[in-house]
């Protein structure tokens, strides 16, 4: 079973803590957040040999749940994880996690990791995988970023080589984004946009990003090296239900400055306007008309795809 909903492992002060704080899913009970805790031996925490998602509830509806469960799939799939719970099993865990905090509008982190094993990198030594489910609240970026738009960087990191780790994958090894994310705080930036070793760009840190030219919506393809991402193909969908020509484009920094628009798109930060880039203004430099088409049609959206839950 994916839920013990008993729940009869907890101490009594566990249940009164649980009361005051919010509860996490972990291998199938659940457990106040100061007391889940994973093994060091985990080789998701001494390698990043796992595979994640992050997923949105939006007025007790959880986003595309469909879509970021067979991603997780696929990306454990590729790793050669198998996940211990089936889709079905990991959608009740979410949405009851869910109702177990009370919460109608939240960011979802599931992580399924190798499991406890040895100091060696193999993987055989593992024998359950360890998985855990996170619901809370999330605050990216501030209000004024999507009512102004924001400035980004490119930074020096460049996004993983996919014949190496490739970005396809939601995996707990994150290091390429946090170098990048690093290079961007430490010049007073919020988010970051990271090329390929070509020099072609991928993407930001944590987010896809889309380009508007001459009135086409445009966008790196994944090749390039960057993540399929759930809003970015959700964006994509809702430019052409709305007659806005969109497409995959190889683009360089170039096509960037010169852009008419620009904006960034992803689970956490939805859709961001973004006005400025490495110093050269977007367009008129304030958020773009089909920017803020998307970004309505977008939360639109958001008010029905998904799994319907009640609390």
């Amino acid at each position: 079973m994916a839920i013990n909903r008993s729940s009869s492992h907890k101490t009594k002060k566990s249940v009164q803590t649980a009361q005051t704080e919010l509860l996490v899913y972990l291998n199938g009970e659940f457990v106040p957040k100061s007391e889940a805790k994973v093994s060091v031996f985990d080789h998701g925490l001494l390698y990043g040999d796992g595979v994640f998602e992050g997923i949105r509830s939006y007025n007790c509806l959880v986003f595309k749940l469909k879509e970021h469960l067979m991603r997780l799939a696929e990306s454990a799939h590729t790793i050669m994880l198998q996940l211990p719970l089936t889709g079905e099993q990991l959608g009740d865990a979410i949405v009851e996690t869910l109702k177990r905090n009370r919460l109608r509008d939240a960011y979802v982190r599931v992580v399924v990791t190798r499991g406890v094993g040895d100091l060696g990198l193999d993987p055989a030594s593992c024998k359950a995988p360890t998985v855990f489910i996170i619901t809370d609240k999330i605050i990216l970026y501030p209000e004024s970023f999507y009512r102004n738009g924001m400035d980004i960087i490119t930074v020096p990191t460049v996004r993983n080589l996919p014949e190496a780790i490739n970005p396809a994958l939601k995996t707990l090894n994150y290091l390429n984004n946090i170098m990048a994310k690093i290079e961007a705080k430490n010049s007073n930036y919020r988010e970051a946009l990271m090329l390929n070793h070509q020099g072609y760009v991928a993407e930001c840190t944590g987010d896809n990003i889309f380009i508007v030219k001459n009135g086409i919506v445009q966008t790196p393809p994944t090749y390039l090296g960057a993540l399929r991402g759930i809003t970015r193909q959700a964006i994509m969908d809702l430019a052409l239900r709305n007659d806005i020509p969109s497409q995959e484009r190889v683009l360089t920094r170039h096509d960037l400055f010169n852009a008419d628009e620009a904006f960034l798109t992803g689970t956490a930060a939805e859709v961001v306007p973004v006005v400025k880039i490495d110093g050269r203004k977007i367009g008129t430099g304030k958020p773009g008309k089909i920017t803020r088409k998307l970004m309505s049609a977008f939360q639109d959206l958001t008010r029905r795809d998904g799994l319907r839950y009640t609390l």
